[in-house]
């Protein structure tokens, strides 16, 4: 099953198996598939054909994969031109909500480990 050029594992379960979507978790998949009436623990390729469309349809009117990030880089892109905080926070690629950054804040700078050993320089030999 394909959506949106993604393809959906054939041999997940289909509430797990939808949040291979960008923008899909596990809620929304589940809403998802409430509103179809197809039970979450179905494979995808035990679908029938109207059930895969009623399922492409739905999640085609969400704003999900390119769209979305599209939207979330236009979002930072405001925030950075404006100067507000969190623009700033994301140019100087720190912790946007408010987390603290004395520890703590490797996923947002990279692994940066920036300790001084004695603050003296070891003299070469030679």
């Amino acid at each position: 099953m394909r959506i949106l050029g993604i393809n959906i594992p054939n041999e997940k379960r289909l509430d797990i198996g939808l949040t291979s979507l960008y923008g899909v978790g596990s809620a929304t998949a589940l809403k998802v598939l409430k509103q179809v009436k197809v039970d979450p623990s179905t494979k995808s390729k035990d679908l029938s054909i109207d059930q895969e469309n009623a399922i492409r349809k739905l999640i085609e009117e969400m704003t999900i994969e390119g769209n979305l990030r599209r939207e979330i880089a236009s979002n930072v892109k405001r925030l950075k031109d404006i100067k507000a905080y969190r623009g700033i926070r994301h140019m100087r690629k720190l912790p946007v909500k408010g987390q603290r950054t004395k520890t703590n804040s490797r996923t947002v700078r990279g692994n940066v480990r920036n300790t001084m050993a004695s603050g003296r320089r070891k003299e070469s030999k030679t």
